[in-house]
């Protein structure tokens, strides 16, 4: 028990009808350290109620009383959500009924013939509950910790995607129309000039030109996927087709349906986990072969990228540092979704799902007219 309970006393509320069976147990527990015991007694389950409203220590309930019982109350002191030991005391109580009881939250159960028992019942019965309480705050701080963590995540994610659009933005603005004004030069002088070096190199200046202008699509690509506007299907088909062209690697999309409707959060967390998918695929994975499957069923979208490359390192999914794994996860929970992923020497198989019914992502806006502009919560970082 702590030290300040001890100092200002023990304050017991006593569900009894009997006043003899009340002296009786309030000496029991005067005896047990010479501590102050204060006590109200209680007959009726009105009186319990309204009891409760005061601050106790814990409750000691005799099982049997006129038209109420001591079930009766501890289901409503579970009911108020208020956390004290329970204890039950009668003169007969069965095991069955005793077992009962303790399945029901009882603290603990005795005869009346053995209070002797009562003051150390109690005082176990006061360091668990406290043990309880401590644990169930270190919970809820521990939840309201991951939360904030959450949002700041979410925050960050939208921070991303803004900056991402405005890199974008900038690229298209500035350098993609500086490249088009230096195309159009390069091909006036093409046009006036006669020397054949000169036209050489006006030639290889062109096609530095257009060499710029496909890298600076590809970023605006990659960083504002424009592409969503055609729907998560269109997105998704088009970047295994750019992904085969540009690796090398076999790169077959499959999927069952034609257009989807899904919130346009979903559809940004599908494009950038299977972007990122692919991403590793080329950088580690040496294979030949990859395959990514759509598919919607039962309210869950499901997107399904494998490769026959190496695998990962077997402490790769664990390890501490896998920070890439774990943005997979942070991703696809900002969308209320999972992610699984498996592995071995055969090859890699990672696994989206997210769902897309009434309750699974209520209030996100359909993908149609897909505007990365906005706020939006679901946005990460691609690798």
């Amino acid at each position: 028990m702590s030290p300040s309970l001890r100092q200002r006393g023990l304050r017991v509320l006593h569900l009894e009808d009997s006043e003899f069976d009340h002296e009786l147990t309030l000496a029991h527990l005067r005896q047990g350290d010479g501590r102050e015991v204060h006590t109200l007694r209680v007959e009726s389950e009105s009186g319990f109620r309204a009891a409760l409203e005061e601050d106790w220590d814990a409750i000691v309930s005799d099982y049997n009383l006129p038209g109420f019982s001591g079930l009766a109350a501890l289901e409503i002191l579970k009911a108020s959500g208020r956390l004290l030991p329970f204890v039950i005391v009668s003169g007969e109580i069965g095991e069955e009924t005793a077992v009962q009881a303790m399945r029901n939250g009882a603290s603990d159960y005795l005869l009346k013939s053995n209070l002797a028992r009562l003051s150390p019942a109690l005082d176990h019965a006061i360091e668990a509950n406290e043990t309880r309480r401590a644990r169930l705050a270190a919970d809820r701080e521990l939840a309201a910790s991951r939360q904030q963590l959450s949002e700041l995540a979410q925050h960050l994610q939208t921070s991303v995607e803004r900056e991402r659009a405005a890199i974008a933005r900038e690229i298209h603005d500035d350098v993609g129309g500086a490249l088009t004004a230096l195309n159009f030069e390069l091909n006036w002088i093409a046009r006036h000039v006669q020397a054949p070096a000169l036209q050489q190199k006006v030639q290889s200046a062109l096609e530095l030109a257009a060499h710029a202008m496909e890298a600076s699509q590809r970023v605006m690509h990659n960083l504002r996927p424009a592409i969503l506007e055609q729907g998560l299907v269109a997105a998704l088909q088009w970047m295994a087709q750019r992904f085969e062209k540009r690796t090398g690697t076999e790169c077959r999309f499959r999927s069952s349906h034609e257009h989807l409707e899904l919130p346009r959060a979903v559809a940004l967390v599908a494009y950038r986990t299977v972007q990122e998918a692919l991403t590793n695929v080329s950088k580690h994975a040496q294979a030949a072969k990859v395959a990514i499957d759509l598919s919607l069923s039962r309210g869950v979208l499901s997107i399904e990228v494998t490769d026959n490359g190496c695998g990962l390192a077997p402490d790769a999914l664990v390890k501490a540092r896998s920070f890439g794994i774990r943005g997979l996860h942070e991703r696809a929970d900002t969308v209320r979704g999972w992610v699984e992923l498996s592995s071995s020497a055969s090859g890699t198989t990672l696994i989206l799902s997210v769902p897309v019914g009434s309750r699974g992502n209520e209030g996100l806006e359909s993908d149609t007219g897909f505007d990365l502009e906005g706020h939006d919560p679901s946005a990460w970082e691609s690798p």
